[in-house]
């Protein structure tokens, strides 16, 4: 017989564990087992996002990204207050080029006032005084909350807290399929009351096993961050472009990390497989065909502008084109300051196949027995902490 537990979590992520946390701290004394393909936590997306706290001012009001960022950024703060882990409390400008984008900032700034985010419209010199190298028209979005952690930092205190307080793990564990509530794996079965699907690039495969997600397959983008080597000082603060508030993607812009590094990105560029870090890592032809095969629709179609955002984001393959997204933001950066490449991440982002668009807020299908984390974008993990607080409560997952 195999092992049983009151909860199985697919996927050691940022998701995966602080959704452990909460059951931990809501059920002390349930078995609880989070298991992972990879041999450590937080291998994937979850080690490889920017490290960016946001502040929720871009999110509409009726998502629930609107309803967890605010929250979700002050508790990731406090949790690493508490464990003393490195917090960069810098903040954000988002700068304006032209006159439209300008009332963009003011629809952003709207937004974030009805969300709860402190965010506030300030004069051009007024952003200089914050960053003296900034370059905006007439006026800038100034965000104070917005703040950076290291998410591998993050991702290990989270991994020894949950162990010490007795949540297993299995690393280098595949989940294979599942019979009723024993869960199949390469390491053998395991049962549980509840199963938690939190597989990020693969939740919508796990899903479709147990028949949700069935409107919905993942188109995975790259991202890519290059870093400024030159000095740590000729950028003080996050600074952003005006979004396309079509899509989900927020545009090239200078990120502050936790030790003051500066980098730059990130692309979304298409990936034809799901864990493409590189030209032919990690290939997969069945999942080339499939996923190469709907971008290629897509860019026929032109679905949600996918074809404009394809061949825009192929070009920032192209360093100079790239590094210059991100100086048109600044009075002067050094093009050779940027040496080096930081680790390639890919986002998990959903596709209903019914409407032909990006899902762009988070998405959740379940029962009694299984509940699956479909869709957990940007800001992911600024929201962790809320969003598991609420999955708990929302879902029932601590009345097992």
């Amino acid at each position: 017989m195999p092992k049983h537990y009151n909860y199985i979590i697919i996927g050691s992520g940022i998701i995966g564990m602080t959704l452990a946390r909460e059951l931990r701290r809501r059920r002390p004394d349930t078995a609880i087992l989070i298991i992972d393909k990879e041999y450590h936590a937080g291998y994937h997306a979850s080690s490889r996002n920017s490290g960016v706290l946001h502040a929720g001012f871009y999110y509409t009001a009726n998502s629930l990204k609107a309803r967890l960022t605010v929250t979700g950024n002050r508790m990731m703060k406090a949790f690493c207050r508490e464990h003393g882990l490195t917090l960069n409390e810098c903040g954000k400008l988002v700068v304006a080029r032209d006159e439209a984008e300008r009332q963009t900032l003011h629809e952003l700034e709207r937004r974030g006032k009805v969300n709860g985010s402190d965010v506030t419209i300030i004069s051009a010199q007024a952003a200089r005084e914050i960053e003296p190298n900034v370059r905006t028209y007439q006026e800038a979005l100034w965000s104070p909350a917005t703040a950076s952690v290291d998410p591998a930092q993050v991702n290990d205190c989270l991994w020894r807290r949950l162990k010490e307080q007795k949540v297993e793990f299995a690393f280098e564990t595949r989940y294979k399929g599942h019979e009723g509530q024993t869960i199949f794996t390469n390491r053998g079965g395991f049962s549980a009351d509840r199963i938690i699907n939190c597989a990020g690039l693969y939740a919508e495969t796990i899903a479709q096993d147990y028949g949700f997600g069935t409107d919905y397959t993942m188109i995975p983008f790259k991202g890519l961050y290059l870093k400024y080597t030159k000095n740590t000082s000729d950028v003080r603060v996050n600074i952003y472009p005006v979004p396309n508030l079509r899509n989900p993607f927020l545009g090239v812009h200078f990120t502050k990390t936790v030790d003051g590094t500066i980098k730059i990105g990130p692309t979304a560029i298409p990936a034809f497989w799901k864990e493409q870090y590189g030209p032919w890592e990690n290939f997969s032809l069945k999942e080339m065909l499939r996923i190469a095969g709907e971008e290629a629709r897509l860019f026929v179609r032109n679905s949600f502008g996918f074809r404009d955002l394809a061949i825009e984001e192929m070009k920032k393959y192209e360093r100079d084109y790239f590094i210059k997204l991100a100086a048109d933001m600044v009075q002067q950066i050094d093009p050779a300051g940027f040496t080096e490449f930081t680790k390639p991440g890919i986002r998990a982002q959903l596709l209903n196949i019914k409407t032909r668009a990006l899902v762009t807020d988070f998405l959740i299908e379940g029962d009694a027995h299984s509940l699956h984390i479909l869709n957990a974008v940007s800001p992911a993990y600024t929201c962790s902490l809320a969003f598991a607080e609420m999955v708990v409560d929302e879902y029932g997952l601590a009345a097992v």
